[in-house]
């Protein structure tokens, strides 16, 4: 592996800014190791080098140092997110040969922040879906073991930095797209406050479910592109300021003794893997070496699942309903299922869910007067097969829906409420297992906080790696 592979963002990007390397080195150190890993793992199927290449010529005269500057550090895009002039597929068939002519307006605020885009990262399906794979492009591996799932949605973009093919990876994250992929990885993955990163011109604009966010080997690394994603938008109503002081600065302050509420399972409410919740509880008791507390305890989670459920299924009326008249044929099981599911739904059921969704979140809200923190597994099981859509069971329930099997992220979605989820160890098959970390809406700084505090005393996350070819689990 290429020694530039092997930086964090943070070490690139200051080497950037000392001139010590050029935007190019990177570039070719990136497509050196996207030729070198793809064959094995499938995460970034659409490459723009030549783009790049031209992109970082145009930088290297100016290099600005305001937060979040990446001063010509390559990143990858997920394929939902139109890219100029790149093949944009939503990773759908019928966009298979979509080529935008204007970019996304994150993607433009990346690149104007210096970053360089130089590939399109592997999607679901119009991202629906816990595994990461479409008709276009076929699936994506777990570079751990490439029998298994990378999660889903954001897969392509968690390959892609636990690989080093790239050094920070975009996603978005709807019911845990960003951090089941990242819990699966063994990388950072975060869900920001709704508001914090642009999310364009979504016919969803007045939804806080779906978020844009960054994906990175290390927490230093995602709190830069949070930098650099973040602040007012003028496409998107629910989008404000940037902070004062940067995310950046925020994690390089010493942390507080944070006061942290710790759940396996919502009391037993949600199914989690048995090792999977030992592993997690043994690791967030790391947080008491640094002079943290942490209690046992979750708010009531009601039926926020079925909640969930009902707000998503109305946001894809929105955004497929009209596809359904025209695409039928061309549209996975799945996203059919939860359109029409939103679509034979009742106002009074609709209204139910928001009143649940109320209720839930002023039982959080009422959490977080005595707790800064609440702590809970990034995922329900550790990767799966890469054959399956979602784990067909989860400590002995089954699971009938790729949703119910992520009520673990999903619960969290609906508090909008900002996560990190951070590397936490491995099972006993070698599967990466993770914690979210959840804070206060719009307290992104102090979920990073915690997260930069658990990673200094447990260690970091043991990326880039190589692909190893393994079977699945029995």
């Amino acid at each position: 592996m290429n020694e530039l592979c092997r930086l964090t963002a943070t070490q690139a990007v200051a080497l950037l800014k000392r001139r010590e390397i050029a935007a190019l080195d990177l570039i070719e150190a990136a497509a050196s190791r996207i030729a070198e890993v793809e064959p094995a793992v499938n995460a970034l199927p659409t490459l723009c080098l030549d783009r790049a290449r031209d992109h970082a010529k145009r930088l290297d005269a100016t290099r600005p140092d305001e937060p979040g500057a990446l001063a010509g550090l390559p990143v990858s895009i997920k394929d939902l997110t139109d890219v100029a002039g790149v093949r944009t597929t939503y990773g759908s068939p019928i966009f298979r040969d979509h080529v935008p002519v204007k970019s996304h307006p994150l993607v433009e605020r990346i690149e104007r922040h210096g970053g360089i885009v130089v590939a399109k990262s592997n999607t679901p399906e119009f991202g629906a879906g816990g595994n990461t794979f479409n008709e276009v492009f076929g699936r994506t591996l777990n570079p751990w073991n490439t029998a298994l799932t990378c999660g889903g949605s954001t897969g392509g973009g968690a390959v892609s930095v636990a690989t080093g093919e790239v050094w920070l990876a975009h996603g978005s994250d709807h019911g845990g797209s960003l951090r089941r992929p990242a819990t699966y990885c063994g990388v950072v993955g975060m869900r920001p406050s709704p508001g914090r990163v642009t999310r364009g011109s979504v016919a969803n604009l007045f939804s806080p479910l779906s978020v844009q966010g960054p994906m990175g080997r290390t927490v230093a690394d995602v709190a830069l592109f949070l930098d650099t994603m973040c602040g007012l938008c003028p496409h998107d109503p629910l989008t404000f300021d940037a902070p004062a002081e940067s995310f950046a600065a925020a994690i390089a302050t010493l942390a507080p003794r944070f006061r942290i509420a710790w759940t396996p399972d919502f009391g037993g409410r949600i199914p989690v893997d048995r090792e999977t919740r030992d592993l997690c509880a043994e690791a967030v008791r790391r947080f008491e070496s640094a002079g943290c507390t942490v209690d046992e305890y979750a708010p009531e989670l009601g039926d926020v699942g079925e909640a969930f459920l009902a707000l998503r299924s109305q946001q894809f009326v929105v955004d497929r309903e009209l596809m359904l008249q025209t695409h039928r044929d061309q549209i996975k099981p799945d996203i059919i299922w939860n359109t029409e599911r939103g679509l034979a739904q009742t106002t009074s059921h609709l209204a139910w869910a928001e009143r649940e969704r109320a209720a839930f979140y002023r039982r959080v809200a009422a959490m977080f007067e005595t707790y800064d923190l609440l702590v809970l597994p990034g995922a329900a099981t550790p990767a799966f097969d890469v054959a399956l859509r979602f784990p067909k069971v989860v400590d002995g329930v089954v699971q009938d829906s790729y949703i119910a099997a992520s009520l673990i992220t999903s619960a969290i979605t609906m508090t909008s409420c900002p996560t990190v989820s951070v590397p936490c160890g491995l099972d006993q098959y070698g599967r990466p297992v993770g914690l979210q970390i959840v804070a206060p809406p719009r307290h992104d700084a102090r979920a990073l906080q915690a997260a930069a505090l658990f990673e200094q005393v447990y260690g970091g996350s043991g990326t880039p790696i190589d692909p190893r070819p393994g079977t699945v689990p029995g």
